[in-house]
């Protein structure tokens, strides 16, 4: 019976022992990083890259000799450009944990996909890891209640929608002066990185409603680079842009009699103030031939005046300064960088004072509706509007009633 017990007892222990050995095994078997190796067998110090740095003041900083660093810098090739290092962007330096304190490994992280990955000691390497993504087709429907911004996110949208909105309907509609119960309907496409909007990859068609004034969009491409266009292949190409400058506020508008903030006297404001950070890049609303660009002494600061065809001048004062290449009797297209916001002149603070006439006679800029492009060819229009009239029945059924919407 004695032997017995210790047969059986024998036999339980080696189980149990052979079972510690398989727990100790899987321990062992373990999985490195998206980085290429075990970032717990080191010593990590997180920080970011600042101000005014140079890849190879970093990497100075970070412990590695002139000479590693030089090599490292000429290795990065194609892989990263190291004049790309932007100032705020996180990192992670990884050191072995002995008395030496080796720099072993850099990961700098571009974006939220895309990190590159410095090997610093021994056989230096250089290597870029992007995180899976992946892309979702959604719809959202946008009313503005608040701001655009906030409308967006309430509506379970990314705001990097706005971006992308403002440059199709940058002829059409006045982010400026979006008015409560306007409206954006939205098929677009996303990509996603662990749960998060990494980027819009498409707006497929757009529609914005504002009051009884509609203006949809919808890309199609003719072989000539994709385009959008409006019901019934109409462009959405005019002369001029809806404003110079993109997402800031309007500090003053186009009036008769305002009191000046400087001088206090009441006079014409025939322009629209466009708030904006110093720096902010300006552009040429249309096509035309610089008629000035130089100081205005009567208090415009540093100033650029454009003739457009068909008689029509717009002018933008109090920059900080002028783009490169720009200069009385240059010729720019619409779109071109020509300056930047400043508060050069009699100013207050940093803004665009933006003004445009024809004729001589100065027009309100928010008001403004200047000639359009040529429409879509006739030879596209079938397959055109039979897309056009497939989302607009998906819009009736995705969108949210009228009463809903009010709260009835």
């Amino acid at each position: 019976m004695k032997r017995k017990m210790m047969i059986l007892t024998a036999m339980i222990l080696a189980v149990c022992s052979c079972g510690k050995k398989q727990e100790k095994g899987e321990e062992v078997q373990r999985e490195p990083s998206i980085y290429g190796f075990f970032t717990e067998d080191f010593q990590i110090d997180s920080s970011s890259v600042k101000e005014g740095e140079t890849f190879s003041k970093l990497v100075n900083r970070l412990g590695m000799t002139n000479a590693d660093g030089y090599r490292l810098t000429k290795l990065c090739d194609t892989v990263f450009d190291v004049r790309k290092l932007r100032a705020g962007n996180r990192f992670e330096a990884f050191y072995s944990t002995d008395s030496l304190h080796t720099l072993e490994y850099i990961v700098y992280h571009n974006n939220m996909v895309r990190s590159t990955v410095f090997h610093c000691n021994d056989s230096l390497f250089v290597k870029n890891v992007d995180k899976p993504t992946v892309q979702e087709k959604r719809f959202a429907d946008v009313i503005i209640r608040e701001s655009l911004w906030n409308d967006m996110i309430k509506a379970g949208a990314s705001p990097l929608l706005i971006a992308e909105l403002a440059d199709i309907y940058q002829w059409s509609v006045n982010f400026f002066g979006l008015q409560e119960e306007d409206r954006f309907r939205i098929f677009f496409t996303q990509t996603l990185c662990e749960g998060e909007v990494f980027k819009v990859d498409t707006i497929h068609f757009c529609l914005f409603n504002s009051g009884k004034h509609e203006v949809a969009a919808m890309r199609y491409d003719i072989g000539k680079g994709t385009t959008y266009w409006g019901k019934d292949g109409a462009s959405l190409k005019r002369m001029f842009l809806k404003a110079p400058l993109k997402y800031n506020r309007i500090s003053s508008r186009f009036t008769y009699a305002r009191k000046h903030p400087i001088t206090g006297k009441v006079k014409p404001h025939t322009a629209v103030d466009y708030a904006a950070p110093k720096g902010t890049p300006v552009h040429a609303i249309g096509e035309g031939k610089v008629s000035a660009c130089g100081w205005d002494p009567s208090g415009g600061g540093n100033r650029i005046r454009i003739k457009h065809p068909q008689g029509y001048e717009s002018c933008y004062m109090h920059l900080s300064g002028f783009a490169k290449g720009i200069r009385t009797g240059s010729l720019v297209h619409q779109g071109d960088l020509i300056g930047y916001v400043g508060s050069t002149g009699h100013s207050t603070g940093p803004h665009l004072d933006f003004r445009i006439w024809k004729n001589g006679k100065p027009l309100d800029p928010l008001k403004l509706d200047s000639p359009s492009a040529e429409p879509l060819e006739k030879k596209y229009l079938e397959e055109f509007n039979r897309q056009y009239d497939c989302y607009m029945k998906q819009l009736d059924s995705l969108s949210t009633p009228v009463a809903e919407r009010n709260g009835n």
